[in-house]
């Protein structure tokens, strides 16, 4: 099994940004436990962070051409604006699963809306990092059901 995992805007600053929300775990702590995770479960693990909308559209795509399996993203500041991102999700028609360390749903009335969420088979929110690992292990069994 091969998933992409994407992280939007700022996700690079984990550790430094906002710790109250995101947690003291760094971007490269993050890998670390994804990429380790993944080994023990014979995932291949495309990891990539992008500040830039246009980047990540063209890694949805990137992901479809690769052949993944499914996606796992954190679009970031993007969830909540970015029409192109749902976009690219419906038209690669791979299983993603949308996570948010924090939990958006109590947040700022902005956080609310979830442009990504209509696309997506999934949603992850507020529990830190480990839903990126609960994302993956639901696309494991998901996908993994259907191949």
């Amino acid at each position: 099994m091969k998933l992409y995992i994407l992280n939007g805007p700022n996700l690079n600053f984990l550790g430094i940004r906002e710790p109250a929300h995101y947690g003291s775990t760094t971007y490269a702590q993050l890998l670390e436990m994804i990429g380790t995770h993944c080994k023990e479960k014979g995932i291949e693990a495309v990891c990539r962070q992008s500040n830039h909308e246009g980047t990540l559209v063209d890694l949805i795509q990137e992901a479809y051409l690769e052949g993944a399996d499914g996606i796992v993203i954190n679009p970031g500041a993007y969830t909540h604006t970015s029409i192109a991102l749902l976009d690219a999700v419906k038209s690669v028609m791979l299983p993603t699963v949308e996570v948010h360390i924090s939990k958006v749903e109590e947040r700022e009335d902005f956080r609310q809306v979830s442009y990504i969420r209509t696309a997506c088979v999934k949603t992850i929110t507020g529990h830190g990092v480990a839903g990126y690992l609960e994302a993956i292990d639901y696309l494991l069994d998901t996908v993994g059901e259907r191949q």
